[in-house]
């Protein structure tokens, strides 16, 4: 059967299955039926690192600042109010007549208590970046706090309007991260009504929910379940048990496009894709990725160009630093490896390879990425041994072991600072595999630097080492297409960020 009739018989069949009709049922009972794909391994947002616990993050709880995704302007949340008593105080003015979906009144406490908790890293915080610039919180009086910081932070407002949310002290102290885990408790726009871990989420309302800046909740209940495959969850779009789906691949999204009863709405994502190199040997001193030739041939290997346009489509472009455009600090001049297989080969030459060598590949999501890519270095002579695992299993590997190379993602938490990302995984970290003492020396000037023009001098010169050095060979930026059906509105936003209160009923 040739492609153009495969396509056209998968569409027909989708469209008889359209129009053989099941009713909408999420509208008619107030219920958003939602599907996520990866498994969520713990629904408290300190204990798990991955898009879609940042999205129940911002449905169930509140930062103390607001990040408008539109302007980028710094609204008050929990706070109404802050200001730099000097390079590593502020203190915060807190919203009164808040309370959290338990009932416990907001206020002062749960501040200090949440900073402290978090801040100390025998607690375990899972993304230590997010919050180890924190050094302690101190209570002025019931509605006035101050947070100090471990030295100069500029990116901390930012921090704070994103993965920093504030808990209730009397339950967090009783339940801890696992009965948060179980029974979550917010002030955010829904509160969590049923948790089966992994599987099924279920938020409500909050009819209580204060004068926040990220709008009033429409939608009565969202119901969430994990549905790994993807026909799966197009199958239940078309039968009418789901009403959203996303992170749809490019391909089903087209042919989505051309039925009346969605949409599909492409916006770009603060989210890259790269693979990573263990330039430090952390698996091996031996190991061919020490060498920068190996490493500058392994860039040259991978046409991201042609992965762009046959794979992802919509808003993504070719990234040559590591980091997100948009974000602050994140140079753009620096060295770019073009599409070149021959010298990729000469240069495993050079390296002492000319018959290449063989390698585990690790990949956690978007197998035909990764199997592009993998495809893409057995071509020129480096033979992977491709390895798909849960993103949780393979991050685990690469913090103990570190991995040969790995195909890895990473969205910022959708914080629109080189911070975010550059310093999480080139600062001598776990999950840092080259290790170079220069690079994090620089990282940290940027990182606590007062100066604006500092920061961008000093991240500049990290990132255009780690390019040189090929200590990561960054390939493209993500979108995400998001699909619902004709009763539900919503306009998606470029910080990949699911937002259920801004979602309405047709």
């Amino acid at each position: 059967m040739t492609d153009k009739l495969l396509k056209r018989t998968v569409l027909g069949a989708v469209l008889a299955a359209a129009t053989a009709g099941a009713g909408w049922a999420g509208k008619a009972d107030d219920t958003l039926n939602v599907a996520f794909t990866k498994e969520l391994e713990n629904v408290d947002s300190y204990f798990n690192s991955s898009r879609e616990g940042v999205v129940l993050q911002r449905a169930v709880w509140d930062g103390l600042v607001y990040r408008d995704p539109e302007t980028n302007e710094y609204i008050g949340n929990l706070a109404t109010d802050w200001e730099w008593i000097d390079d590593t105080t502020i203190e915060f003015k807190l919203r009164e007549g808040v309370t959290f979906h338990n009932g416990e009144p907001f206020n002062a406490d749960d501040v200090v208590f949440t900073v402290n908790f978090v801040a100390d890293e025998a607690n375990g915080v899972k993304t230590q970046r997010n919050v180890n610039w924190m050094k302690s919180a101190e209570k002025i009086d019931d509605y006035t706090v101050r947070i100090m910081l471990k030295e100069a932070f500029p990116a901390a407002i930012e921090f704070l309007s994103g993965p920093v949310s504030m808990y209730p002290n009397e339950y967090y102290a009783e339940a801890g991260p696992s009965g948060m885990g179980l029974k979550p408790v917010g002030t955010g726009p829904y509160k969590v009504v049923e948790v089966v871990p992994g599987a099924h989420f279920v938020l409500e309302k909050n009819e209580n929910y204060h004068d926040s800046p990220k709008g009033q909740p429409e939608i009565g209940k969202v119901d969430i379940r994990t549905i790994p495959d993807v026909n799966t969850q197009i199958a239940e779009l078309f039968n009418g048990t789901l009403d959203l789906i996303w992170q749809t691949p490019a391909d089903q999204a087209e042919k989505l496009a051309t039925m009346d009863n969605f949409t599909v709405a492409n916006e770009s994502t603060m989210r890259i894709g790269y693979l990573t190199l263990d330039a430090a040997g952390r698996t091996g001193e031996d190991n061919p990725f020490t060498k920068l030739a190996v490493r500058q041939a392994v860039a040259h290997a991978i046409d991201r160009e042609a992965l762009v346009g046959a794979l992802l489509k919509g808003k993504s472009q070719v990234i040559s630093s590591a980091c997100f455009p948009s974000q602050f600090g994140c140079e753009q001049d620096v060295t770019s490896y073009e599409y070149d297989p021959e010298k990729a080969k000469a240069l495993l030459a050079e390296a002492g390879y000319p018959d290449g060598f063989a390698t585990d590949f690790y990949a956690y999501r978007n197998r035909d990425y990764a199997e592009a890519i993998s495809s893409f270095l057995n071509a020129v002579g480096i033979e992977t041994n491709f390895n798909m695992l849960q993103y949780s299993a393979l991050r685990e590997l690469r913090m103990k072991e570190g991995t040969p190379v790995s195909f890895q993602t990473w969205g910022s938490y959708s914080i629109n600072d080189t911070s975010a990302i550059t310093s999480q995984f080139f600062k001598l970290g776990s999950l840092d595999d080259a290790r170079d003492e220069e690079v994090k020396e620089w990282l940290d000037i940027a990182d606590s630097s007062t100066d604006p023009e500092t920061r961008k001098e000093y991240y500049s010169k990290a990132l255009k080492k780690i390019a040189d050095e090929a200590y990561w060979v960054p390939m493209f930026s993500y979108n995400t297409n998001y699909v619902f059906n004709n009763d539900v509105t919503y306009t998606p936003t470029p910080d990949e960020v699911l937002r259920f209160t801004t979602m309405r009923w047709n």
